[in-house]
């Protein structure tokens, strides 16, 4: 994925401070131009739920985590768990958010990458380093996305049909 310009819109001077859904709508924008497509809320083999998980056509799999306060930010300890689950890490925040915890060694920057976004649009800040999966690690998580989507996409049609936790 390229650096982008930094989107413009929901800055820290607009009225109506951004939601974390409000940050998954311009990320998953953005993602989708890089040709990935992402899925919220995606429940990991370890019991932890990744708040984005993108797969491109070449397979490569994409987790965002969102963070919309310093408080959330500084008290996740869990996220390194959701890097055994994805070849490129991301932390997404909104536009004018302190990112400068993010450049401590505890978040890794080395190999997390940095996406700031407003509900229309995002950008990549600071570029995730490709940590490649197992082969057997990455057929694992692609056919669990694969399989989540399409309940969910079973679940709008038919109600009934449970949807994925």
């Amino acid at each position: 994925m390229r650096q982008e310009p930094l989107p413009t819109a929901g800055r820290s001077d607009s009225p109506l401070p951004l939601q974390a859904g409000d940050v998954a709508r311009g990320v998953c924008r953005m993602l989708l131009r890089h040709d990935c497509v992402a899925m919220a809320e995606v429940s990991l083999s370890d019991g932890r739920r990744a708040d984005l998980m993108a797969l491109d056509s070449r397979g490569t799999i994409v987790i965002v985590e969102i963070k919309v306060s310093r408080a959330d930010l500084l008290g996740d300890s869990k996220w390194t768990d959701y890097l055994a689950h994805c070849d490129r890490f991301f932390w997404a925040v909104p536009a004018g958010f302190d990112h400068s915890p993010l450049a401590q060694p505890s978040f890794l920057p080395e190999r997390t990458g940095i996406i700031v976004a407003d509900r229309y649009d995002a950008a990549i800040l600071r570029e995730a380093q490709s940590a490649p999966m197992a082969p057997a690690t990455r057929r694992k998580c692609t056919l669990a996305f694969a399989r989540r989507a399409g309940r969910r996409l079973l679940h709008l049609v038919d109600p009934e049909v449970e949807p994925p936790v």
